[in-house]
């Protein structure tokens, strides 16, 4: 039987890696001049970051991060256009994970997301969703604005000219994956990798639906089809930690 992955797309994530997503955004987030910052992060005393209990959790956290930091002008605006910041209940310390947050809630377009049982609940990621779902239907109209006022069909379509061009370009790479010769050997994880279904091929240039190839200078090194990131990383192979995504 098929484990659960902890990464449910436009579900939703653990607490765990909502706190851990805000922790890295705190540190990498654009710092304005303090006369100049509607929106204040506070100081580092984000709460500590918990300890992440598998690769996809990890990977999931730091793809937050950077999506709020891509998209960190625009949560600011909807913030602020919404009059949902600032908020007396929410601190300074807590501005990172409302960002984190907010990216999250309106990437799944404003549904609630999957809670899972066995999860342990972390206080601060629970104070600032209930804040946020009170005021969904405010948030929801400001991020209309926004695009009307920028008339984009989406949010993506909002971004600079220069970043669309990077994610499109970043998109049409293949994916590089390292084989953890520490938990299987490459004959094994060549002979899992069929059994799920891959095709070996000999370079990058033949990649092409359910198939792989092996760097030409690194031999633990795989290549795959960028459109396969998912069925990747919700695989036995990625669960175990067999195969890490680079």
């Amino acid at each position: 039987e098929r484990r659960k992955m902890t990464v449910v797309e436009k579900n939703g994530y653990h607490d765990s890696v909502y706190i851990s997503a805000a922790q890295i955004f705190q540190g990498i987030h654009t710092e304005k001049r303090r006369d100049r910052a509607l929106v204040r992060y506070g100081d580092d005393s984000v709460p500590p970051m918990v300890t992440l209990r598998d690769e996809h959790s990890r990977c999931a956290a730091y793809e937050l991060a950077f999506s709020a930091l891509k998209y960190q002008e625009l949560l600011e605006e909807i913030l602020l256009d919404s009059h949902v910041y600032p908020c007396p209940s929410i601190p300074d310390e807590l501005t990172s994970l409302l960002v984190v947050m907010l990216y999250d809630l309106q990437d799944r377009k404003f549904k609630p997301r999957q809670v899972f049982d066995e999860e342990e609940p972390v206080a601060e990621v629970r104070k600032v969703e209930h804040y946020l779902h009170r005021y969904m239907t405010k948030l929801a109209a400001a991020v209309a604005r926004c695009r009307i006022k920028n008339d984009a069909l989406s949010v993506e379509h909002i971004l600079p000219e220069a970043i669309q061009k990077q994610q499109q370009r970043a998109s049409a790479l293949p994916l590089c994956v390292w084989v953890n010769t520490l938990k299987i050997s490459l004959q094994d994880a060549f002979r899992d990798l069929k059994e799920e279904g891959f095709t070996r091929v000999e370079s990058a240039a033949d990649l092409d639906h359910y198939t792989y190839c092996v760097d030409q200078h690194c031999y633990d090194v795989l290549f795959f089809p960028s459109s396969l990131k998912e069925k990747l990383l919700n695989s036995d192979l990625f669960a175990d930690c067999k195969l890490l995504l680079q």
